[in-house]
C-alpha cells in the first residue's frame, strides 16, 4: 500500500500519466474525424426503399379494400430468435414503456423490428454484463473480497446494464436532433424558394431534401419520408404530424402545423414559411449565443488548474533560479 501511494504521488509518473492521457485525446480527436464513414448512399437508398415500401403496402391497402381479403405485410421482420424470446415472456407488456415507439423512430429507428431490438437489447445487455462481471471477479480477476461482495459488483454492474439501453438511444436522439436542429432553418429557406418558385410542397420537400442532405443526412431522410407518406397517405395532416413526432423538436412541429392550416384554410404557404423561417434562424442565433455566454465559467477551472501553474513558473520561475544562484 505504501508502495503505491509512493508511486500514485510521484511527479514523474503523474506526468508521464497526464502525458500519456494528453496523447491519447489528441490522438482520438484527430482520428474520429478521419474514420467517420459517410453514409449518405446507404441512407438515400434507404429511403428509395422505404418510399417503395409506403407504395406498395398502399396499394395493398386498397387491393384489400376491394377483395376483403388478408393484408400482407410488407415491413421488415425482426429476426425469428429475438421475436420468439421477446413473445414467449410477453417483454412488449413488461419493457416497453409509453412513449418508446416514439423516441424510437427519434432516433431513426422506426418499425416493429427496431421495438423487438431495443426490448431484446433490454433483457440481454444486464444479463451479459452479470455474468461477464462474474467471470471476470471470480475467474480472471484475483481479488480479496468475500464471494458475497463479489456477487453484489456483478449485480450492480447488471443494474447499470438495465439503463445502458435508454442512455444510448437518448445519446442518439440528442445527435440527431442537434443535426435536424442545425439545419431546419436552410431547409426553410430552400422550401420557401421551392414554394414561391411554383413547385408543389410533395416537390419541395423532395427538392429540399436532396439539396439538404449534404448538410444533415437525418433531416434529409425525414423530409424524403414525409414525402412519401404525402405522396400515398389519404390524410395529408397525418404526413405532417408524423414528421413532427418524429423528430420531436417544437419549431418543427409549428411549421407542420402551418402546413394543415394551410391546407384546411388555403392560407398562403410562402409567408407562413418565410416567418417561420425567420424564427428558426433566431432561435438559431440564441442558442449560438447561449452556448458563449457560458464559455467563461467553463473555462475557469482548466484555466486554474492548466493555464495559472505555467504562467507562474514563467513569470516568478526566474527570480526563483536567481535566489538560488545567490545562495
Amino acid at each position: 500500500m505504501v508502495e503505491l501511494l509512493y508511486t500514485l504521488t510521484n511527479p514523474q509518473f503523474l506526468f508521464a500519466m497526464f502525458s500519456a492521457i494528453a496523447v491519447a485525446a489528441t490522438v482520438f480527436t484527430l482520428a474520429v474525424p478521419l474514420l467517420a464513414k459517410n453514409d449518405l448512399a446507404a441512407r438515400k437508398k434507404r429511403m428509395a426503399v422505404e418510399r417503395s415500401s409506403i407504395r406498395a403496402r398502399e396499394r395493398a391497402a386498397l387491393a384489400r379494400e376491394n377483395q376483403h381479403g388478408p393484408r400482407p405485410s410488407l415491413r421488415q421482420q425482426p429476426k425469428q430468435y429475438m421475436q420468439n424470446i421477446v413473445d414467449q415472456f410477453d417483454l412488449k407488456q413488461r419493457l416497453l414503456a409509453d412513449g418508446t415507439r416514439d423516441k424510437l423512430a427519434q432516433a431513426g429507428e422506426r418499425g416493429e423490428t427496431a421495438v423487438v431490438r431495443y426490448i431484446f437489447s433490454r433483457l440481454v445487455i444486464p444479463i451479459a454484463l452479470f455474468l461477464f462481471t462474474l467471470v471476470y471477479l471470480f475467474g480472471i480477476g484475483d481479488f480479496d473480497q468475500p464471494p458475497l461482495i463479489r456477487i453484489l459488483i456483478a449485480v450492480a454492474i447488471g443494474a447499470v446494464g438495465v439503463y445502458l439501453p435508454n442512455v444510448l438511444l437518448k445519446n442518439r436522439i440528442q445527435k440527431r436532433q442537434l443535426s435536424i436542429r442545425r439545419a431546419w432553418p436552410d431547409a426553410l429557406d430552400l422550401m420557401l424558394i421551392c414554394v414561391e418558385s411554383g413547385m408543389s410542397i410533395e416537390q419541395a420537400f423532395k427538392k429540399v431534401a436532396d439539396e439538404v442532405a449534404v448538410q444533415s443526412i437525418p433531416l434529409a431522410e425525414e423530409l424524403a419520408l414525409v414525402n412519401a407518406e404525402l405522396s400515398y397517405l389519404n390524410d395529408r395532416r397525418k404526413a405532417y404530424e408524423n414528421l413532427g413526432r418524429r423528430t420531436g423538436l417544437e419549431q418543427v412541429k409549428s411549421v407542420m402545423t402551418s402546413l394543415i392550416q394551410a391546407d384546411s384554410y388555403g392560407t398562403p404557404v410562402g409567408q407562413a414559411l418565410r416567418v417561420l423561417g425567420q424564427e428558426s434562424r433566431d432561435m438559431r442565433m440564441a442558442e449560438a449565443e447561449k452556448k458563449a455566454a457560458g464559455l467563461p465559467p467553463k473555462l475557469t477551472v482548466p484555466m486554474i488548474v492548466f493555464f495559472l501553474p505555467c504562467l507562474f513558473i514563467v513569470i516568478i520561475g526566474p527570480t526563483v533560479i536567481q535566489i538560488m544562484g545567490v545562495d
